[in-house]
């Protein structure tokens, strides 16, 4: 009830909602479609009941904005059509077309409450941002630079951008680790989001860890799969496929769909449907080295045997050939040699009678020598015992002089003489000093003279150099 004060009327608050309710819902009395962007959905679990923040925006600014409100049975219903028609589901940051009629209640306010939305106007909207993605990156000369860095011969180390509990990475394990070929490929996880509104910051995070070890690694494999076709619009960002594009090594993927290629599939190096297949990929280019080399080894083989057994044949022959040359060398060799040892025999008969003639004849000389040769040895034993005497003798006395000298020098250099001629010997700590390096102010040193020791202590020090 209205108050009168002088001369105000005077409303209450619920009054005066009230009456702007009733105009609302006279004005307002059915439903109309709106275009807006869901800035957030505002999902409640424990109910199920959605209360999205919509808004519009001019050049990057928001000009309007209004709560609105989606019960549960309605959202379970728009959901499946989302997930039917886009692959995706309802999420924060995308354009709507929804049907709604305006509500105002005086405790919780004005909002629009959402009956429908139309999933093919979200679909052509991000089909077209989709469509801007490609030609910016084309723009940018970046849409093939992954695809023009060459895959390692054999790509064995991979690093994997996948979730540890995704059926999809399960898959891609299986076939790389377990194949009947017993390549050996090593991996390591750097789990990510794989979708979400969230999940392509997560993956370009970790291609950012990635690139800081790219020395270690052959490729980047993406790995998505049991998710089907939904929640994959955020593999068209810009950020995502342009970090894809710029990557120093090859990136494959293996998202796990079949229709509507993302952006990033599109801009990777390679693209396979699945993970198995990306697997399978994998496989072969182990397979496109192995088979090769498999022939060739099959050819080696072939060559091999077909040399061995032409060279055994042409061995055998060079055998024969051997044993028949050989066999007439020995024969003609063994004639010659019966020959020499007949000529050898008579000359050497003819030899030994010769060398006993002048054997004899030697005798004869050396009896009429040897009493000469004898007599002139005894004298000259007798000169060199001469000679040996007369040398000793000077010998001796050279070498008593020699040491007499060497006696006077070491009296004259023993401590007790050098003393005596007025030198002195100083001590610290028990040491000898010839410096003073190793002395400070304040040390006891100990003077070793002639006749006695003197102790002192030592005040300052200068070097030869300063002057006192």
């Amino acid at each position: 009830m209205s108050e009168k004060l002088a001369d105000k009327i005077i409303f209450t608050l619920s009054e005066v909602l009230q009456s702007v309710q009733k105009t609302i819902s006279a004005r307002y009395t059915s439903s109309f479609w709106v275009k807006a962007e869901m800035n957030k959905l505002n999902f409640y679990k424990h109910s199920g009941h959605c209360y999205p923040e919509l808004v519009e925006k001019t050049d990057g600014k928001i000009v309007a904005e209004i709560r609105a409100v989606l019960w549960n049975s309605d959202y379970l219903r728009i959901n499946r059509k989302f997930q039917s028609v886009l692959k995706d589901s309802l999420k924060d940051g995308i354009k709507i077309l929804f049907n709604a009629r305006i509500q105002f209640d005086p405790k919780y306010g004005l909002s629009l409450m959402i009956q429908d939305i139309d999933p093919s106007f979200t679909l052509g909207d991000l089909e077209r941002e989709k469509q801007e993605t490609i030609q910016r990156l084309m723009t940018e000369g970046l849409f093939n630079k992954n695809k023009q860095i060459q895959v390692p011969l054999l790509p064995q180390r991979i690093a994997v951008i996948s979730v540890e509990t995704s059926k999809g990475y399960s898959d891609f394990l299986n076939i790389v680790d377990k194949n009947g070929w017993n390549y050996k490929f090593f991996h390591m996880l750097f789990p990510s989001l794989l979708q979400g509104d969230r999940a392509a910051a997560s993956m370009i995070n970790q291609l950012k860890r990635i690139k800081k070890v790219t020395n270690f690694f052959d490729v980047v494999a993406i790995i998505r799969g049991g998710g089907g076709e939904v929640g994959l619009t955020c593999y068209n960002d810009y950020e995502l496929a342009k970090t894809i594009c710029e990557f120093p090594i090859p990136v494959i993927t293996g998202i796990g769909h079949s229709t509507n290629t993302t952006v990033s599939e599109m801009v990777a190096h390679t693209n396979a449907i699945t993970p198995t297949k990306l697997g399978e990929w994998l496989l072969q280019k182990f397979h496109d080295f192995s088979v090769p080399v498999q022939k060739a080894e099959d050819v080696i083989k072939t060559v091999s045997e077909n040399i061995l057994s032409e060279q055994h044949f042409a061995f055998a022959s060079l055998i024969r050939l051997f044993k028949s040359v050989s066999s007439n060398i020995l024969v003609r060799h063994n004639n010659q040699l019966r020959d020499n040892s007949k000529n050898i025999t008579q000359q050497v008969s003819f030899y030994v009678l010769q060398q006993k003639e002048n054997l004899k004849n030697a005798k004869q000389q050396i009896h009429s020598s040897s009493s000469y040769l004898f007599e002139q040895s005894v004298e000259g034993l007798r000169s060199i015992r001469q000679s040996i005497s007369l040398h000793s003798s000077f010998f001796v006395r050279q070498s008593k002089t020699a040491l007499e000298n060497v006696e006077k020098n070491v009296n004259n250099l023993h401590p007790d003489n050098v003393l005596k001629r007025g030198y002195s010997i100083t001590r610290v700590k028990g040491k000898s000093i010839s410096g003073i390096k190793n002395l400070k102010a304040g040390d006891v040193i100990e003077t070793i003279i002639y006749d006695g020791n003197i102790s002192s202590t030592v005040n300052t020090i200068k070097s030869k150099n300063e002057k006192l």
